[in-house]
């Protein structure tokens, strides 16, 4: 893993999460666990509803715990309930953070490769439906990390199970002076939230 990223990661403690979000956050740690104990696959497909911001931040750094905690078989994803673009911002903030960054193409929802560590897999980032061909249509875990995709979505098809885990829209903050702090501040959360998640999975 880059540096950067686990230099990160050393600093995150678990009296920073709230007892009400571990308890939101329980459904989806025995989701794993179970998937896990199991010998499945375990595949979780993080949703909002423009899939640009909080569901690709979710999904690359839920991607990243992962490998951090050597927890095989994890296939992490995002969508939304309409397609958009992965917000620039986005892209930047986790560079900042120590990812690599790949655009692989130029079009109005470009195509990222996002990698935390020299010699494995990136993560594939780009605006989809939840729904679309790239992502599962069946034994998934859907987590919708915003209230509009909830709402939205009573039923998400092919899901075995459904995690509602919020964060809060950076968007609010787009071209004001909080922007980058406040991206860099979601980032962290849902990046600390993900840590936990993956280190309470038992061997």
């Amino acid at each position: 893993m880059f540096k950067a990223i686990s230099e990160i990661i050393t600093g995150f403690n678990a009296v920073n999460i709230s007892v009400e979000r571990k308890e939101i956050l329980n459904g989806l740690i025995k989701y794993i666990q179970t998937k896990k104990d199991n010998g499945e696959n375990i595949r979780l497909n993080f949703i909002c509803t423009h899939n640009s911001r909080r569901s690709h931040l979710s999904q690359i750094w839920a991607q990243t715990m992962a490998f951090h905690f050597g927890i095989k078989n994890v296939f992490c994803y995002s969508g939304g309930t309409e397609a958009t673009a992965m917000f620039p911002k986005v892209a930047e903030t986790l560079n900042n953070q120590g990812f690599e960054i790949l655009k692989l193409s130029e079009t109005t929802n470009p195509v990222y490769a996002v990698k935390y560590a020299e010699n494995e897999m990136p993560v594939i980032c780009f605006s989809k439906t939840y729904n679309h061909n790239f992502n599962p249509k069946t034994q998934f875990g859907a987590i919708m990390t915003c209230n509009s995709a909830d709402e939205a979505c009573p039923l998400v098809f092919g899901a075995e199970a459904r995690f509602p885990i919020k964060y809060d829209d950076p968007k609010v903050f787009d071209n004001t002076e909080l922007q980058s702090s406040k991206y860099t501040e979601r980032s962290l959360e849902i990046a600390q939230e993900m840590w936990w998640c993956f280190s309470q999975i038992k061997n």
